[in-house]
């Protein structure tokens, strides 16, 4: 009997995965898996029915608490993604990097990574820039003579940046389970005013490690084209035109709205959700600017919507130059007021030719229902959660961790290894709802530092998009791919890939300072 009880909270996170696996809708498994196994530690006498009587009140007061506010980020970073999809910034990126570095041999593969860098720090969404590059970048590479897979795997790898660079929705989502887990985990310990870790300091914490990432690829690419020349031929110089007003008008925009939105975070400006709506005007005005609508006049609603986005520019950017969160006067207070007025005004027209257009109402439904999903599994796994820890799940797992050879960097490795296995079957929504919750308090108990962990977990469960059988990113490659391109391929492309992941992520947990560095430099 005494087996039994302790085996219960195992076998309820053995139920969820294969529920899981079944392809049964996420919230609804982790909360379905909750409530029969709570039914089961009431008949066993070992589950008090008042912790599901008071859940309603809970999930409300997590939710409304000031240190959830984060949450608010997620659906303005999902806006300003879907909105930078439907502005075409993937197109024009793709041409301008295409004439820049065509000429040089894997000089598209390149292009491709720096591309998917860009709109990894400006949209964040995989499914977006996966598609887009393989509808615009693919046929190119591919009637240009590059091997099959290296293509495949360059562009699948490429959308993934998403996930790292920041401003990310894992970030987002790992920084609010990560903070909870430590808060709770201080707690325990006695520290009743703890530490707080933010989703900034995650971000600063992802940056490096990102930027490796992105120069990892590269080198990759310049690799295979040293010791594989045939795989990733230059395009003739005759062929390209490269024009730089092509290639200044295509990169301002999207390193403008970077700069806008990381710039404020990392200088102290603004919190990751003001940034977020700082991020989802600019995707507003970029993409008003860049879509006509039904204006009877496009001309004049294309030059205020520019007016707009400049005086949006130059307030941020004074923002960060003259602090003007802080008191203003005198001409400061006019040439600031100036500004938000020019901004307003861009904003207002390009809504209208947003929404006369349709674009807008196409945005907002899709932000709806992404956020919506999130959202319905953040309570689901609150619960299953609730229920692992009340069965005593939490001290088996601290039992596990702890018999571990090796210590604390056996711990972590066994949990970054069963991380990197779920990612072959689950998406990085469901590994992170279920297991950080889980382990994370463990591991803060243990003296793990809260950032370097999440900047693993985050390298891992990138690694989750590009894993076979049901890698994310593949399939989306695999919905626009021609079929003269095999799913073997796609999925042998993605090897070499995977590899450069987890050599990051053992670069990371061997030097820490390259995820805890630029937090530290930053805020102390």
């Amino acid at each position: 009997m005494d087996f039994l009880l302790q085996a219960l909270p195992f076998l309820m996170f053995l139920v969820a995965i294969a529920a899981l696996l079944r392809g049964f809708p996420v919230a609804f498994t982790l909360a379905g898996v909750a409530i029969l196994f709570a039914l089961i530690g009431l008949a066993l006498d070992i589950f008090d029915p008042l912790h599901l009587r008071a859940f309603p009140q809970r999930i409300y007061g997590n939710i409304m608490e000031m240190d959830k506010a984060i949450l608010v980020a997620v659906p303005l970073f999902v806006f300003m993604g879907v909105m930078l999809e439907k502005s075409r910034v993937a197109e024009e990126l793709l041409e301008a990097m295409g004439a820049l570095f065509g000429s040089l041999r894997g000089g598209l593969g390149i292009s491709v990574v720096v591309v998917g860098a860009l709109l990894a720090a400006s949209t964040g969404i995989v499914g977006a820039t996966v598609v887009t590059m393989g509808l615009l970048a693919l046929p190119t590479m591919l009637r240009r003579g590059y091997d099959p897979a290296l293509a495949t795997g360059s562009i699948a790898a490429s959308g993934t940046l998403g996930q790292i660079v920041p401003p990310s929705i894992v970030l987002i989502l790992l920084g609010d389970q990560l903070s909870s887990a430590y808060a709770r985990a201080q707690r325990e310990q006695g520290i009743f005013a703890p530490d707080i870790l933010t989703v900034g300091d995650l971000f600063a914490g992802a940056l490096i490690p990102g930027l490796l990432l992105v120069g990892a690829y590269i080198l990759y690419q310049v690799f295979i084209a040293i010791t594989r020349p045939n795989a990733s031929p230059a395009i003739p110089k005759d062929e390209l035109n490269a024009d730089w007003g092509l290639i200044l008008r295509a990169l301002l925009p999207p390193l403008a709205l970077i700069v806008a939105v990381l710039g404020s975070i990392l200088a102290g400006l603004a919190t990751p959700t003001e940034a977020a709506g700082v991020g989802a005007l600019g995707a507003m005005l970029l993409a008003g600017f860049r879509n006509a609508g039904a204006s009877a006049n496009p001309l004049s609603g294309r030059v205020l919507t520019a007016l707009g986005a400049l005086g949006f520019i130059a307030l941020i950017a004074a923002a960060m130059l003259l602090n003007l969160r802080g008191g203003i006067e005198g001409a400061t207070r006019v040439f600031a007021f100036s500004l938000a007025a020019m901004a307003a005004l861009g904003t207002i027209v390009a809504v209208i030719r947003l929404y006369r257009s349709g674009v807008l109402d196409e945005v907002m439904v899709q932000t709806a229902r992404i956020s919506a999903m999130v959202f319905v599994i953040l309570i689901g796994a609150s619960l299953f959660a609730l229920v692992f820890r009340e069965l005593g799940g939490d001290t088996g797992v601290r039992q596990v961790l702890e018999a571990v050879p090796g210590g604390v960097f056996g711990a972590l490795a066994l949990v970054m290894l069963i991380m990197f296995i779920l990612g072959f079957f689950l998406d990085f929504i469901e590994i992170t709802f279920v297991v950080v919750p889980i382990v994370a308090p463990i591991l803060f108990l243990m003296g793990v530092d809260p950032i370097w962990l999440g900047v693993l977990m985050a390298l891992n469960l990138q690694t989750s998009f590009l894993t076979p059988p049901f890698g994310f990113s593949l399939f989306y490659l695999r919905g626009v791919a021609p079929p003269s391109v095999p799913t073997a391929a796609i999925y042998r492309g993605a090897i070499p890939f995977v590899i450069i992941q987890l050599i990051a992520i053992a670069a990371v947990a061997a030097l820490p300072w390259l995820a805890t560095a630029l937090p530290r430099a930053l805020y102390g």
